[in-house]
């Protein structure tokens, strides 16, 4: 393993994470994981594991990594919204070209009301937005 481990570790779960501090510097010479906190992205909350005080600097890589952590995950949920415009895509050539009429029986009443959904959120989104202009 490498020398340069950072000194916090945090294990992502849904919502956050547990945030671990990273010791090396024991008489073993093994890696610890204490866990100083849990934290909520959500709604902002660290929340100090037991009885611990968290310390400045701990509060500091906190929130950098909850920034961080915010800013990667708005990334990922644009780039699924770019797939989501390429399956849609596909959907139309594999309809156009290869789908078998049970197949397409299978699947347009729920493509159709998904699409539906969809653009009535859209038109009604862009509308909001229009008006908001003037």
């Amino acid at each position: 393993m490498s020398g340069n481990l950072p000194d916090y570790y945090f294990r992502v779960r849904e919502n956050g994470a547990l945030v671990f501090r990273i010791d090396t510097e024991n008489r073993q010479r093994r890696i610890e994981m204490d866990q100083i906190a849990a934290v909520n992205i959500r709604n902002g909350e660290i929340k100090p594991q037991g009885d611990r005080d968290l310390s400045e600097r701990d509060l500091e890589e906190i929130h950098q990594w909850m920034n961080e952590r915010t800013a990667l995950l708005a990334e990922r949920d644009i780039d699924d919204i770019y797939r989501a415009v390429d399956y849609l895509n596909l959907t139309t050539q594999w309809t156009q070209a290869k789908a078998t009429d049970a197949q397409l029986e299978a699947v347009t009443d729920d493509l159709l009301l998904a699409m539906h959904d969809l653009r009535s959120v859209l038109v009604r989104k862009k509308a909001d937005r229009l008006m908001k202009d003037k």
